[in-house]
C-alpha cells in the first residue's frame, strides 16, 4: 500500500452567478483539459484535476492506493472579503466532497476555510466534518500574518476538538529580498519553516497537544533550523540533556525538538539524503509520502526514492501508509 498525502484538485466549474473575484473554468476546444482563469493567471488544468475516473486511473498507473486531496493553494484566497471567501470555500468544499464520494477509500478530501475571518473559519469546521471532509488545508501565512498568531488559536483548538487534521501548504508571500522567480523554490522553503516555527513559538503546539498538523515539503528549512532552537533551549549539542544554567531560552516542559516531533512532514524533498536526515532527526513515524500531483508529476513508481533507502520493512510500511492513517485519524481499509 501507498498513501499520497499531498495531492491537489481544482473544481470543474464555478457558479454562473459567482462573484467576479471567483476563478473561472472554461472549456478548451478539442481538449479534455479546462482553462483555469484567476485574475491575470491562466492555467491549463488537466482533466485529472477534476475528473474522478481519471484520478483513479492515475493512482493505478503510479502504484498509489489512496490519495489525500486538497484544493490547489491559489484557492486559499485570504485577500477576499470574508463573505466572498466563505462562498468560495463552500463551493470548493462541495466539489471536493462530490469528487471523493466516487471512491471514499481511495480519495480522501480536505476542505478549505476563510482564515481571514477566524471566527467564520472555526464555525465552518463542524459542517465540513459532517459533509465527509476529513481535514482542512490552510496556507503557511494568513495574508502575511503568522499562523501561530493568537488570533487563530480558537481555530486550531476547534480542529483539535473535532479530531480534524490540518495540512499546512507553503504559500509564497511577497518579498523584495529574492526575485519573483524564487517564489516557488526558496520562498516556499522559508514559508514552511516560518509556519512550523510559529506554531511552537506562538504557543499553539503547547495549548493544543493533540492537534495533528502536517506540512508540505517537510516544512521547508524548518528541520535544519530546529536543532539551533534546541541548543538555545538546552545549551547543549546533539540533543544532550539540557543545562538550564547554560541555556539561553530554557523553559520547563517540552523542547523545540519535542514539539517538532508532534508534527507530520511530507517526503517531497527531492533527495534521498534529505529523507535520511528527516528520518534521523524527526523519526520515521513523522513522515508521509507526498507528490503535489497533478501540479507536479509523481515519481514513477510513487515512493521510488524512499524505497531506494533500503529501510527496514516496518519503517518503510509506516512511511508509505501507516503514518498517513494515524495522521488522518481514520482506520485503514480492510
Amino acid at each position: 500500500m501507498l498513501v499520497d498525502a499531498h495531492a491537489h484538485l481544482l473544481p470543474r466549474d464555478y457558479p454562473d452567478d459567482a462573484p467576479e473575484c471567483f476563478p473561472r473554468m472554461e472549456p478548451i476546444d478539442g481538449d479534455t483539459a479546462r482553462l483555469h482563469l484567476f485574475g491575470a493567471s491562466r492555467f491549463r488544468a488537466k482533466d485529472v484535476f477534476f475528473d474522478a475516473e481519471r484520478r483513479i486511473e492515475a493512482l493505478d498507473a503510479s502504484g498509489v492506493t489512496t490519495e489525500v486531496i486538497t484544493p490547489m493553494p491559489p484557492l486559499l484566497r485570504y485577500d477576499l472579503p470574508p463573505a466572498d471567501g466563505l462562498s468560495l470555500a463552500r463551493h470548493v468544499n462541495e466539489f471536493t466532497t462530490t469528487l471523493c464520494a466516487t471512491d471514499p477509500e481511495r480519495l480522501i478530501g480536505f476542505g478549505i476555510v476563510p482564515m481571514q475571518d477566524p471566527e467564520a473559519a472555526t464555525a465552518e469546521l463542524a459542517a465540513m466534518r459532517a459533509a465527509g471532509l476529513v481535514g482542512v488545508e490552510i496556507a503557511s501565512n494568513i495574508a502575511g500574518v503568522s499562523i501561530g498568531d493568537e488570533r487563530f488559536l480558537s481555530f486550531f483548538a476547534e480542529a483539535e476538538r473535532l479530531d480534524m487534521p490540518i495540512f499546512v501548504h507553503a504559500l509564497p508571500s511577497p518579498t523584495d529580498r529574492l526575485p519573483r522567480s524564487a517564489m516557488g523554490t526558496y520562498v516556499v522553503g522559508l514559508e514552511g519553516a516560518l509556519a512550523a516555527a510559529s506554531l511552537i513559538t506562538g504557543g499553539t503546539a503547547e495549548k493544543c497537544p493533540n492537534l495533528r498538523v502536517s506540512f508540505s515539503h517537510a516544512a521547508g528549512g524548518f528541520p535544519l533550523m530546529v536543532p539551533r532552537a534546541q541548543y538555545f533551549w538546552g545549551g547543549t549539542w546533539n540533543e544532550e540533556p539540557a543545562i538550564p544554567g547554560k541555556a539561553i531560552a530554557y523553559t520547563e516542559g517540552p523542547s523545540p525538538l519535542d514539539y517538532a516531533r508532534r508534527f507530520y512532514y511530507d517526503s517531497m524533498v527531492f533527495d534521498r539524503r534529505a529523507l535520511t536526515y528527516l528520518i534521523d532527526l524527526l523519526g520515521h513515524d513523522r513522515l508521509l509520502v507526498g507528490s503535489d500531483f497533478p501540479a507536479m508529476d509523481r515519481e514513477e513508481p510513487a515512493g521510488r526514492t524512499l524505497r531506494s533507502l533500503d529501510l527496514p520493512e516496518d519503517v518503510l510500511t509506516d512511511i508509505t501508509w501507516h503514518n498517513a492513517y494515524r495522521y488522518l485519524g481514520i482506520d485503514p481499509p480492510g
